[in-house]
């Protein structure tokens, strides 16, 4: 399962994972030890807190496959930053993002061959867990890559 997580990205690694009936669950984290602070670009080594964050990928083996993505918030050690923290940025999923970037281009190009109800119906069918709404907010943000 690791060289999966190698192919997300060759600088994370996964620490456990679990497999239900028609779930997969891997825990994984980066182990880049210096992070750029998003705002003012120092780098810093300095841990504030870690939290996990549940981003869902694309499917395996007919089983849905949700990341549990171990992410740091790192202090800033420049003192003319106006944050004196940055959450670390992960290179596979937008800023707040739950779905894989990968994962939102098979949406995308599913729900642009189909209507957004029979788009989500086929992707459910594929363990893909998205609504019709998500769908249709994901098409308005990606209008410009849709042709």
């Amino acid at each position: 399962m690791d060289e999966l997580i190698k192919l997300l990205n060759p600088s994370y690694e996964l620490i456990h994972s679990h497999i239900k009936e028609k779930l997969i669950v891997l825990s994984i984290k980066s182990t880049e030890e210096v992070m750029t602070c998003s705002y003012c670009g120092i780098k810093s080594t300095r841990v504030h807190s870690t939290y996990q964050r549940e981003i869902q990928d694309l499917p395996i083996q007919d089983k849905q496959v949700v990341l549990l993505v171990n992410t740091r918030k790192m202090f800033c050690d420049n003192s003319e930053c106006a944050h004196q923290t940055f959450t670390e940025v992960h290179p596979f999923v937008a800023y707040k993002g739950k779905k894989t970037e990968r994962l939102k281009k098979n949406i995308l190009y599913t729900s642009s061959q189909l209507s957004s109800v029979n788009a989500s119906n086929l992707l459910k069918s594929d363990h893909i867990v998205v609504s019709k709404s998500s769908i249709c907010n994901l098409l308005k943000k990606n209008a410009i890559h849709c042709g």
